[in-house]
């Protein structure tokens, strides 16, 4: 009967670990970052004001390119937005941010968001009218979608079956050239050379 109790403890710790095994999961699986900015963002259709933000992959999406940026106590959807898989080099054990560099007068605009390990990132779309001055401004093409759209980002979506959510889903996206010119999502979206 002796032997019985060492078990105990070991059986604890386990339980103590399973239960909170599913939240490190949940993290990981929908991405969920905290990000502070120190002066204003501009992410598709919205200027997030300096700030903390949580980014994370929208629930039970299953194409894994819808992103909700939340407030700071995550109580809040501030933006939905629609994004293409980016891919990089070589992943970081640190969250990425990338922005497509602006005059000082503006915000930066959000280009791309990688996960810390993550090969693949998400980049980000703009309503055509902000994609053309973006690419205008930075002299680098930008992926667009309709500017009908961007009603569609400030809604506040609880599941990838909301009908602006499907909406965005649905967009043809595409590129824009700093000439204004619109081209292919390949053209704009280069993944990395192998090797």
């Amino acid at each position: 009967m002796k032997n019985s109790y060492k078990f105990i403890p070991v059986g604890i710790c386990m339980l103590l670990f399973a239960l909170f095994l599913p939240a490190a999961r949940a993290d990981q699986w929908n991405q969920a970052t905290k990000v502070t900015f120190s002066g204003p963002v501009e992410v598709p259709g919205v200027v997030l004001p300096a700030g903390t933000y949580w980014f994370s992959l929208m629930r039970n999406d299953p194409d894994r390119n819808i992103v909700q940026v939340w407030n700071s106590k995550r109580t809040e959807v501030m933006a939905t937005l629609l994004t293409v898989p980016d891919e990089r080099l070589k992943p970081t054990g640190k969250t990425v941010i990338r922005f497509a560099e602006r005059p000082s007068y503006s915000p930066e605009a959000l280009h791309a968001w990688f996960y810390p390990g993550d090969n693949f990132g998400h980049e980000f779309v703009y309503p055509e009218t902000e994609a053309r001055q973006i690419a205008k401004r930075t002299n680098q093409p930008v992926l667009s979608m309709r500017d009908d759209l961007a009603k569609n980002v400030k809604q506040p979506a609880k599941s990838p079956s909301d009908a602006s959510v499907v909406a965005m889903k649905k967009a043809q996206v595409k590129g824009v050239e700093p000439s204004g010119q619109a081209v292919s999502i390949t053209e704009v979206v280069i993944a990395p050379p192998k090797g």
